[in-house]
């Protein structure tokens, strides 16, 4: 079966990250997956917009930690995360494809998976859906989220988030504007093809070139971030405490930091 399901409807597409059992984390081959849907969307002119949203329970848990753990666990020339992680990270996929992309956030949307979500151009969720940036309980850092979140959402707001790995509910997301919306649980496909819909009827032209030009406020010196960001990936990654935290989560427990 496949870990993605890419549909094409008249003028817009959905595709449904399709892992439920591991709560539609990147892992199998779902980001290879994803990567040859984005290429054939941005390819068909006839296709306007995009939903991605998640099947089952959650909308996405982010990096499969657990495919992490197998990874570091049969090396021995450090952390496997780091590969894991730059796959979970679609940064280059939504936000510079020319159309617009929508997230129909159906439930938990977690590290990696919020990573993808603030990616979008725009998002709404359920009212069963929850949002938290978990990276540092696992002794990795929120790639994404860092370079992201403060852009999005308020400062404060966003440090809260990034450092206490702590969870949000739909209803503050929306306050901190990381949502657009928020409806009920059997509403979230539908209302996402309506807002597809919408934006299908206007001019292609007129709707890249609003992205194009929204796009570069959002992507100013984002290149010089990412490359802050590999520096301190480096370091972090190739640390015993980026093997402890994947390791401490595949066996339930707490993870016992080192510091190193």
């Amino acid at each position: 079966m496949a870990d993605l399901i890419y549909e094409k409807r008249e003028r817009y597409a959905i595709m449904t990250m399709n892992r439920p059992h591991r709560l539609n984390a990147f892992g199998g081959s779902m980001m290879a997956e994803l990567s040859d849907a984005m290429l054939d969307f941005n390819a068909d002119p006839a296709l306007r917009a995009a939903i991605i949203t998640g099947q089952g329970r959650a909308y996405s848990a982010g990096a499969d930690l657990k495919e992490i753990a197998e990874r570091n666990a049969s090396r021995s020339d450090g952390p496997a995360a780091s590969g894991m992680l730059n796959r979970g990270d679609p940064a280059a996929r939504f936000s510079r494809s020319p159309k617009p992309i929508i997230a129909a956030i159906n439930g938990l949307c977690i590290a990696a998976g919020l990573e993808q979500a603030l990616d979008c151009d725009i998002r709404i969720c359920s009212e069963e859906a929850y949002f938290a940036l978990t990276e540092v309980k696992r002794g990795i850092l929120a790639s994404g989220g860092v370079r992201n979140l403060p852009r999005i959402i308020p400062y404060g707001d966003a440090m809260y988030l990034l450092l206490t790995a702590d969870r949000i509910g739909p209803q503050q997301a929306l306050r901190y504007g990381l949502v657009q919306e928020v409806v009920a649980p059997d509403r979230v496909l539908p209302r996402a093809i309506e807002i597809a819909e919408m934006i299908a009827r206007n001019a292609p032209l007129a709707v890249e070139g609003t992205k194009a030009v929204a796009q570069y406020w959002r992507q100013l010196q984002l290149e010089e971030s990412r490359q802050l960001n590999d520096w301190v990936n480096r370091v972090v990654l190739a640390s015993e405490d980026a093997k402890e935290g994947p390791r401490a989560f595949a066996e339930k427990r707490e993870p016992r930091w080192k510091g190193k």
